[in-house]
């Protein structure tokens, strides 16, 4: 028997206390960088996890240290039994979470409150409605910034999740820095990363160093101050002197964060990643369906876990194909 608090420590000392869950591979928008052009073959219904075997997969990994859970999709408020999910992890005392596009949030605020799910990550790459189209293939984006402020004036604490690409949105940068000068808002500027179908290279990428560029043509070095970035960050965070949010700067490829990573993803046909960058998947729900103990899969995941991006060290590896083609598209992984 494994003791309970080393299964989910890795080999490098790291302990595992955040868990993102996939709830389904479906989503109601097609984003470029998520979604290849031709979409994706989608797992059976019957491959994906019910409500009940969620919650049984989450209070194996809660009894062993995980205090953090986080939803994902595609689009998890898709699932029409979303509340039923969320009420039966609300009972482990876990900190909850999701990661949204916001389209459907305005029918689940009930629910996120009776639940005390505070914290909303909303995806949202441009300002400009002519471009959300372009991203996003879908005429949604009045719905996404009336259910954002829809959030704001009921208390959540938001975080706007933007995926920067060369010559589509980075001259957005500081129109995105300007909205937390009154909007009590996080937002996090994500570089663009490779997974299956989003025909990624590093060109497309706009850099750490390069969104410190554009922020600082906007605003002077005495204005934008350097926060204390969280335990365990992703995002090293700054703001503006006297506006009432921040931002922060997820740098994966340019500058990653490998070093304090604390999160694990189990997808939504339960398998679980030890690594956003990995195609090595360990499956823990067809043997919790046959009534195994799934603990020590968990374990031995978890210790395979490489030191930075799944073993891909430098950007010229990560340029390499060869090296993640074969992973999941960003879709199928959960945000």
């Amino acid at each position: 028997m494994i003791p309970s608090n080393t299964i989910l420590t890795d080999d490098f000392g790291r302990k595992h206390n955040y868990l993102r869950i996939s709830l389904l591979e479906k989503c109601n928008l097609r984003c470029t960088y998520c979604m290849p052009a031709d979409g994706i073959a989608l797992s059976p219904k019957a491959s994906l996890m019910t409500a009940d075997e969620i919650f049984s997969i989450a209070k194996i990994f809660v009894e062993n240290g995980v205090d953090k859970i986080r939803l994902t999709g595609g689009e998890p408020l898709l699932r029409k039994d979303f509340p039923e999910i969320i009420s039966k992890l609300a009972t482990l005392g876990t900190a909850l979470s999701i990661t949204t596009n916001g389209i459907l949030i305005d029918r689940h605020i009930a629910v996120l409150k009776e639940f005390k799910v505070r914290n909303i990550n909303l995806s949202l790459d441009t300002l400009v409605s002519s471009k959300f189209h372009t991203v996003t293939l879908r005429n949604q984006f009045e719905k996404v910034i009336d259910n954002l402020h829809l959030l704001l004036n009921n208390d959540f604490k938001v975080k706007v999740n933007v995926v920067l690409m060369k010559d589509f949105n980075e001259n957005e940068i500081g129109d995105f820095v300007r909205l937390t000068k009154f909007l009590p808002l996080s937002v996090r500027f994500i570089e663009f990363m490779p997974f299956a179908g989003n025909e990624w290279d590093s060109s497309k990428m706009v850099s750490q160093s390069e969104i410190l560029s554009e922020v600082a043509k906007v605003f002077s070095s005495e204005e934008i101050q350097k926060l204390e970035d969280e335990k365990n960050f992703t995002a090293r965070t700054f703001k503006i002197k006297d506006f009432q949010g921040d931002f922060g700067i997820i740098s994966s490829i340019t500058n990653p964060f490998c070093d304090g990573c604390n999160r694990i993803r189990l997808t939504a046909n339960g398998k679980i990643k030890n690594c956003l960058f990995s195609n090595s998947e360990t499956d823990l729900l067809t043997p919790l369906r046959n009534g195994e103990l799934i603990t020590s899969l968990i374990s031995e995941s978890i210790r395979n876990k490489k030191k930075v991006r799944a073993g891909m060290v430098t950007i010229e590896e990560m340029n390499d194909p060869s090296l993640h083609f074969d992973n999941r598209s960003m879709i199928a992984i959960g945000g």
